[in-house]
């Protein structure tokens, strides 16, 4: 591996730093968009049940609060129960779309390096190219190092498809898992409010 590596000249490290770069936000984005981590089942019934008790104090909204997304959501209409239903439901959008702005994150990364490896890998075919073609002169070459010095210089446009690959298929997943957790969390948001408006039993 690390002969193909010096093979492929210099260009090959800034794909190999974008694929660590693009591995660690996957890992990351996989062990924090979890449906659990993200809405906590029973969550909401929990947070109906302690605002109708008439429970609720600054210490109960900050762990609601530092809870989960979803909790963020729901501490900020619980910290306007007293409000207007409009008040309450502005509140709740705004913590939604901080929410939803936590749940996005990183992913503009790995679209981008999804898009870019490829290029990346072209750039270092085109150098791998041009250094071939310097070092050939005017007297002519032995087709056999030609064609070995086109197939390393392919060793870069290889790598930067294997890197964009895996970077836009995760970008892609990540990206309707949060829509997915985004639509759920208005679902329960709405639903919240309509009890404790008196709207819903």
């Amino acid at each position: 591996m690390f002969a193909i590596i010096q093979a492929a000249g210099w260009p090959i490290w800034f794909l190999l730093i974008a694929s660590v770069i693009s591995v660690t936000v996957i890992i990351e984005r996989l062990l924090y968009l979890r449906a659990a981590r993200i809405l906590p089942p029973n969550l909401l019934s929990e947070v109906i049940a302690v605002t109708r008790s008439g429970s609720v104090d600054a210490e109960v909204v900050e762990r609601l609060e530092n809870n989960s997304p979803l909790g963020r959501v729901l501490a900020a209409g619980m910290r306007n129960r007293e409000a207007s239903r409009e008040v309450m439901k502005e509140a709740i959008e705004e913590a939604g779309r901080a929410a939803a702005h936590q749940l996005e994150r990183y992913l503009t990364t790995l679209g981008t390096i999804a898009t870019l490896a490829p290029l990346m890998g072209l750039f270092g075919t085109v150098i791998g190219m041009i250094e071939l073609f310097g070092a050939t002169g005017g007297v002519g070459a032995d087709p056999l190092q030609v064609a070995h010095g086109i197939s390393v210089a392919l060793y870069n446009t290889g790598f930067g498809l294997a890197v964009a690959m895996p970077s836009l298929v995760f970008h892609r997943h990540f990206h309707a898992l949060v829509d997915g957790f985004v639509i759920d969390m208005e679902q329960q948001a709405v639903r919240f409010v309509d009890t404790v408006t008196g709207q819903r039993d």
